[in-house]
This record gives C-alpha cells, structure tokens and sequence, in this order.
C-alpha cells in the first residue's frame, strides 16, 4: 500500500484485531471505507484494504453492530469498483457484504454479475468456483 494515512489505518485495525478488539477494529473499519479520501487511493490498495476486512475469519454466530456496519460502510466503494471495472472479485466482495448487512436479492445479483464475467474469462477458476457456491447459497 503505496499511501501512508492507509498504512497507518491498516496496521492500527489489524493491531485492534490481535488484541482482540473486534469492535474498534471494525469501527476502524467503517471510518475508513467511509473517509472521503479512501476513494483517492490506488484502486489496488483500495481492494487489499476491503479484501482484509471482507475476506477475514469472524467468530460464529450473529455478527455485532460493528461488524455489519463496517461491511454497509463497503458497499458504496464496492459498487463503484464494480461498475468501473468489472472485476469478478469485486462483485464477490459485493455480494459478501450485501449478505452480512441482510440484502440477499442484491448479493444475488453481486455474485450473478461477477459469475457471468468470470465464466467468460476462465470457466476454470477458483473464483468462478466460489462464485457459483455464492449463488447457489443466496
């Protein structure tokens, strides 16, 4: 991650998250993705930030407050991403984050799109495995 206030942000999360502050870790979390700033990052360090938090193991059961709204705080950056350049992976990230604040139609969608746009690339993929769990989940 090229930008420095990023760096910063990350290392603090992943600092609460060893230290097993789940919450202000995901506080963190929304603050950042809500920032105004965090869209003027590299696209590449905007998705490493989102995949960290996406992608992260959670303990099971019902998620906090915080955990969803970090994952709502995603949502607007994803959408964007997404539209802007059609990658599967972020429609996934999409998806997965549509299920986590409770909107299944739309993660429905999110991984339809990304499934449709993997399967013409590589029909082979890991992501177009994954990607068609995704639907068949949702």
């Amino acid at each position: 991650m090229a930008n420095e206030a990023l760096k910063a942000a990350i290392k603090q999360i992943i600092g609460q998250l060893r230290e097993g502050k789940l919450d202000n870790a995901y506080d963190g979390y929304r603050a950042l993705f809500s920032a105004d700033d965090f869209k003027s990052y590299r696209v590449e360090d905007q998705r490493q930030a989102l995949r960290l938090m996406v992608h992260a193991k959670r303990p099971s059961g019902r998620p906090s407050t915080a955990v969803v709204e970090a994952h709502r705080a995603a949502i607007p950056v994803l959408v964007e991403l997404a539209a802007a350049h059609g990658e599967p992976a972020d429609f996934e990230m999409l998806g997965l984050c549509q299920v986590m604040v409770g909107d299944e139609r739309a993660a429905s969608e999110s991984f339809r799109a990304g499934l449709n746009i993997e399967r013409a690339r590589n029909p082979q993929s890991d992501l177009c495995g994954a990607l068609m769990k995704w639907v068949a989940s949702v």
